[in-house]
């Protein structure tokens, strides 16, 4: 499987924790274990901010003492002298961190300084460190530079997210300039690169005309064949394959494409959890009521997680209720075996067999323990849940919410119920946009009422009104789209969407969607199978490994492998239709997610608030005018 993305970059790390030495399996740290006690070198790890959130979901405090880091530090906090133990640098390619390492060289912290960028070190800032440590004479002191090409976060074996925040306001701000759009286009470029550096894959890219996604589309395009051309490149496949089967296709996506998946309510474990506990780098914080909040960890090692961390909430709380019950029964038999309860004696006469039984009584205790510790972490976390479920009736706004989305109509009566009752000021707020999003048109006595509603309940309202402005723009392209004339409304949105008027015409029949299949699933599975679709004929092609003049060969599927990739944020609710997706096809693909960042509703309503504000819509939240 080629798209093992999270394996590989550990094994990036790893490898990088051992003096970018080969490891060979076994023994301490992954080294040999004949060999280990010779070659173990204790040494200290310094990261920044950011390389320490690329580690975080990968390699544990404890695995890091196993491959012989007793320390680690940050690179901007003050540090002492440790001599005669090398250090291993992890982070980013910036001019504050070439001084900062700069500095640490010429003071002598370190025996050794092995310098690993988390993606390539531009000339300048080799050339900046060569001068600062020639000119302090600590040179020698610098063992190695590599360029690690990881500059993302592998958060499960299916997705990644490339920590970019606030891309979607960068992107959609109406005053950013050309050389703004280009610089995060840039970065998104050089994180995307560093994922396929990683995977060792050259993609068909396709996507939609116009827009972030071909902006994106073109330069990493660019990118990929200038790097191809050099020697010794970091693409390892052989020879220019012809097959479609051999490669991945990555489809690049902006998230106006489809907005409302980024808002809505979900039902299911995981996005609830994320959405109410806000799930960050695989960790969830619970909220305490005496004493420090709690931190614990929801990843592919607590199999209740893995289980059913995609099952709808009221079938969660069962789980728990059987394997809490299973559990019991697993105690009470260890405790009738061995004698400790139910009044079963020792019997004397069977000296071997009572002492099989304590030892298997033993031995089960530690699967017990933890299964009870696991079993103790879901029960709290479903009653934090439940808990807000009730306060703030979120079954109700995740029925209607899909209600409107399939059918693309509204109960009136309970839409205007909910906003005057239970939730918080956003819950209203994301219900009010999902009504937007999912009516073609909507009535303007309605809108007034939701609107009045929405003010009453003291709601900031400038996020309403951006969607409402966007959408109302789509309508009238799509209205004038035969016409000649380019009003003002267009020349404000080709600034609006970077210089792009295709990309609001594009998204236009996904903010409007009747069809409760994910627009974006549904596009994925056309680009895979590579069949004549008039969904996805006017997507563009770009294959790097193709001749840049000339028709070339341009591989159009079946894929069996994609990477699918959202520009401007990304969500748990994508991630699972597409990970049903592979799951249902024949034969079974193989799909991997990846995003700017991974946003709940409130976090994207936020953003979207941030860019009413920049166009002076709506209003604050307050209370109503008297």
């Amino acid at each position: 499987m080629a798209l093992n993305l999270r394996q590989k970059q550990t094994n990036f790390i790893v490898r990088m924790l051992n003096l970018n030495q080969t490891i060979t399996p076994g023994g301490a740290g992954g080294i040999s274990s004949a060999s280990a006690p010779a070659e173990e070198v204790y040494k200290i790890l310094i990261m920044d901010a950011f390389c320490r959130v690329v580690l975080s979901p990968l390699i544990r405090v404890n695995d890091l003492r196993k491959h012989g880091v007793t320390l680690y530090f940050s690179i901007d906090k003050e540090r002492q002298k440790v001599p005669d133990v090398p250090a291993v640098y992890f982070v980013r390619p910036t001019p504050e961190n070439v001084e900062r390492i700069a500095a640490d060289a010429a003071r002598g912290l370190y025996d050794a300084f092995h310098l690993n960028f988390s993606s390539s070190l531009p000339r300048p800032l080799l050339e900046d460190l060569a001068r600062r440590t020639l000119e302090m004479d600590s040179v020698h002191r610098i063992s190695k530079v590599y360029d690690q090409y990881l500059e993302f976060v592998s958060l499960e074996d299916g997705l990644f997210s490339l920590a970019q925040p606030k891309t979607y306001v960068q992107i959609n701000d109406p005053s950013a300039g050309d050389r703004e759009i280009e610089d995060i286009v840039e970065k998104i470029v050089s994180g995307l690169f560093c994922v396929l550096a990683t995977l060792g894959v050259v993609p068909v890219i396709r996507c939609a005309r116009g827009g972030p996604a071909e902006m994106v589309a073109s330069a990493l395009d660019a990118r990929l064949r200038d790097h191809l051309v050099t020697r010794n490149n970091l693409f390892t496949e052989g020879g220019n394959l012809t097959s479609s089967f051999q490669r991945p296709i990555l489809c690049l996506f902006d998230r106006n494409f489809e907005l409302s998946v980024g808002i809505q309510h979900d039902w299911s474990y995981r996005p609830l959890v994320h959405d109410v506990l806000g799930l960050k780098l695989n960790r969830v914080t619970m909220p305490a009521e005496k004493g420090a909040a709690k931190s614990c960890e929801l990843d592919d090692s607590d199999p209740f997680w893995v289980a059913n961390s995609w099952s709808p909430f009221e079938k969660v709380a069962e789980e728990i209720e059987t394997q809490l019950s299973k559990y019991k029964q697993d105690v009470d038999e260890v405790n009738r075996r061995t004698g400790g309860k139910d009044g079963v004696e020792f019997d004397g006469t069977d000296l071997i067999g009572n002492t099989k039984h304590l030892m298997n009584a033993v031995n089960s205790l530690p699967e017990l323990t933890e299964r009870k510790k696991v079993i103790d972490k879901h029960t709290n976390i479903a009653t934090v849940l439940l808990g807000e479920i009730k306060a703030r009736s979120l079954d109700a706004y995740c029925t209607l919410e899909t209600d409107m989305l399939s059918k693309g109509s509204v109960d009136r009566s309970s839409l205007l119920s909910l906003l005057k009752g239970k939730g918080t000021k956003v819950d209203k707020l994301r219900v009010a946009i999902i009504y937007l999003l999912s009516l073609e048109t909507t009535p303007q006595s309605e809108l007034e009422s939701i609107e009045a509603a929405l003010r009453e309940s003291e709601v900031d309202t400038r996020a309403f009104h951006y969607v409402k402005k966007v959408k109302s723009l789509n309508t009238s392209l799509t209205a004038s789209a035969s016409s000649a004339s380019r009003s003002n409304i267009v020349d404000w949105a080709e600034k609006l969407y970077g210089q792009s008027i295709s990309a609001v015409t594009a998204g236009m029949k996904n903010l409007l969607s009747g069809g409760r299949q994910l627009a974006l699933t549904r596009i994925v599975e056309a680009l895979m199978e590579g069949k004549p679709n008039p969904e996805v004929d006017s997507y563009l092609i770009f294959d790097p490994r193709a001749p840049k003049t000339g028709p070339g060969a341009q591989l159009k599927g079946p894929f069996k492998e994609a990477i699918v990739f959202m520009i401007g944020g990304g969500n748990y609710v994508e991630y699972r239709s597409l990970m049903e997706l592979a799951q249902r096809s024949q034969p079974v693909k193989h799909v991997i997610y990846g995003t700017t960042e991974i946003l709940n509703g409130i976090e994207f309503v936020e953003q979207l608030t941030e860019l009413g504000q920049k166009m002076g819509l709506g209003n604050a939240g307050g209370p109503p005018a008297q």
